[in-house]
């Protein structure tokens, strides 16, 4: 049968199922996960704020399947059935929601409720999942996780598959894109996929892991996972809502053949059985601005206690990027364009100041810029934007442009807009090497009169034997060394009026316990004459596709599968840190001392895992700021 045919006839036996009574819905059920890093024993968190890489990684497909759908007959995206994703969730639902990440499924669920958000994986996130997939028996379940949470992501997809055994696990996010390549040939024939030792699928051959994932999805994925989440519904019985494995690839190659490789650079590996099929996609390149915002589905819930109301109230915060990698190449990143496959930004300020309007109409009180640089350090890009977003701050809601008051559809909203506040990330290279003082205290100031109150920097060490060995401190000068950059970068922040946070980075190349004493003394002093507001300690951990980790060969070695791991003291004082993962450089006992001598010497400007509390509600968690 053609594939013009075949989807005819699947259309013809689903209305006609429907109009008999014998299927209640062309929808089927649908979950979304973001695989947490890490359980600790005091059950805090340790990965902070809303789950945005699940959340862009969703938009294109979710606003697809809202825009399609409605009645059979009208269905364009969708042939027949279609994921349970019809409506967005309302402005009084968003502005109701608490701080944690769970929500309820429901019988007719927003795009919200469709997501489970456990923050941290212990018994009780384990019990939380199993009702879940229970109540819902999902058909297709996607999850996205980082390398220090793909344990966790496999115990839920695990789960997922004796609780609801024909259900379809889709796994994306960091851990894929880290660890799984297209070998490029100039005949597309001879090219070739590698999988990284601690990829998905090398693990499940391997039998190190069951094989509890059907397909992985890496690369710019926007517009791939939506043909893969059509190919999936194509594939399913029109009448159980049940995908056939085995059907999925060929409905794909269909699919492309009808309407060619989706936009952007990707690759989709599916599994059937003992087999495994590589889809390599490439289509136009890829444009960020026309892509869906990640929060139009789904609500705000971070809240990030830098950024206080007159009240003392926590704000709630969205996180916003308007790039999707960092310019620089620091070895021991994995945020680098390198590693993304290419830098890629708002060509147009304007866009990012109709996103932080989109934001601040969906309730966000303050904003966050997640980009590992804000603006990719571009002082025209940075000065452009403030002075549009400053301007629009201004003015009165009947002189707001069209294109901004679309989003700003209440005085509350306006009101919102008037009293935001906003922090972004910047490098002491761009503050105090690359510009004048003169330069960037201009840009400083824009970014202060446009509502910036907070920054925050990457220190990563203040030892030179350190620094000297990471893509950090470009223009080197004799008499100038790092740690008076650093001074300098944060006696600019705060002249301009503005806070300052700062990221250390414990475990880099050349560390040495004399090192890591120079260090937390250098920030001590910042401290003490009042250039920093925050300072968190972090140690290097090892994420599978950066240089450094390849440098001290542990590519190989790393384990992120092992259902069990010794999360223990003082391992669980630093983010994504638990044994096997963290620097060489660093032994337990330095860990130890880090965490005991930065308690003592930074006191209260230290951001650890004490967990922040608001009266609002007993339950909201510790979030981290920046880094």
């Amino acid at each position: 049968m053609e594939f013009k045919e075949m989807l005819a006839t699947r259309r013809e036996t689903l209305s006609r199922l429907l109009a008999q009574g014998r299927a209640n819905s062309r929808y089927f059920p649908v979950i979304s996960a973001l695989a947490p890093v890490m359980t600790q024993h005091e059950g805090e968190i340790t990965y902070p704020g809303d789950p945005m890489c699940l959340y862009s990684a969703l938009s294109v497909t979710v606003h697809n399947a809202v825009h399609d759908a409605g009645p059979l007959e009208l269905a364009e995206h969708y042939n027949d059935v279609a994921p349970d994703w019809t409506r967005f969730p309302t402005i009084d639902y968003r502005l109701s929601v608490g701080f944690t990440g769970y929500r309820e499924y429901g019988e007719q669920p927003n795009t919200d409720q469709t997501v489970f958000d456990p923050r941290v994986w212990d018994q009780d996130a384990r019990i939380r999942w199993i009702r879940l997939l229970r109540e819902v028996r999902p058909r297709v379940v996607l999850i996205s996780s980082v390398s220090p949470g793909h344990r966790y992501a496999l115990d839920m997809a695990g789960l997922a598959k004796i609780e609801v055994p024909g259900t379809y696990v889709i796994l994306g996010g960091r851990h894929v894109d880290e660890t799984v390549h297209l070998v490029p040939h100039r005949d597309p024939a001879q090219e070739r996929v590698l999988l990284a030792p601690s990829s998905t699928f090398t693990v499940m051959e391997e039998g190190r892991v069951p094989r509890v994932v059907d397909a992985v999805v890496s690369g710019e994925a926007y517009h791939s996972l939506d043909l893969l989440m059509r190919s999936v519904a194509l594939s399913m019985d029109v009448g159980t809502r049940w995908a056939d494995p085995a059907q999925v690839g060929p409905v794909m190659e269909e699919l492309l053949r009808a309407e060619g490789p989706p936009p952007g650079r990707s690759l989709a590996l599916l599994a059937d059985r003992d087999r495994l099929d590589a889809y390599p996609l490439e289509g136009a390149k890829l444009d960020l601005a026309p892509l869906p915002s990640p929060y139009e589905a789904f609500a705000i819930r971070s809240r990030f206690p830098i950024f206080l109301a007159r009240t003392g109230e926590i704000q709630r915060t969205a996180h916003v990027m308007v790039s999707n990698a960092c310019p620089y190449q620091c070895n021991f990143c994995s945020e680098t364009a390198k590693i993304a496959g290419g830098l890629k930004r708002f060509r147009q300020t304007s866009v990012g100041v109709e996103r932080v309007c989109e934001y601040v109409g969906y309730g966000a009180e303050a904003l966050f810029f997640d980009d590992s640089i804000f603006w990719s350090g571009r002082f025209p890009d940075i000065a452009e934007f403030c002075a549009e977003l400053r301007e629009i701050r201004e003015k009165p809601s009947d002189g707001l442009d069209e294109r901004y008051r679309r989003f700003l559809e209440d005085d509350a909203a306006v009101e919102r807009l008037r009293r935001l506040q906003w922090g972004a990330q910047l490098t002491v290279d761009v503050l105090a090497a690359l510009h004048s003082p003169e330069e960037s205290g201009r840009i400083l100031d824009l970014m202060r009169d446009a509502g910036c109150t907070y920054v925050y920097i990457g220190i990563e060490s203040m030892s030179a034997q350190v620094m000297e060995r990471i893509h950090k401190n470009l223009r080197r000068e004799e008499h100038r060394d790092w740690a008076q950059k650093v001074k300098e970068a944060a006696s600019l922040v705060k002249a301009a009026g503005m806070r300052v946070g700062t990221s250390v980075l414990f475990g880099l190349d050349g560390e040495t316990r004399s090192s890591i004493d120079e260090t937390i003394a250098g920030v001590s002093h910042l401290i003490d004459e009042k250039l920093i507001d925050l300072a968190s300690p972090n140690v290097l951990t090892y994420h599978p596709a950066t240089p450094i980790t390849r440098m001290h060969g542990m590519v190989a070695k790393l384990d992120y599968h092992s259902p069990h791991v010794d999360n223990r003291k003082p391992y669980i004082y630093f983010e994504e840190a638990f044994p096997g993962v963290v620097s060489t450089s660093l032994t337990e006992d330095d860990l130890w001392y880090i965490h005991h001598e930065t308690e003592r010497r930074w006191g209260t400007t230290r951001n650890d895992s004490a967990p922040v509390q608001d009266a609002r509600d007993p339950r909201n968690a510790h979030e981290r700021v920046g880094g």
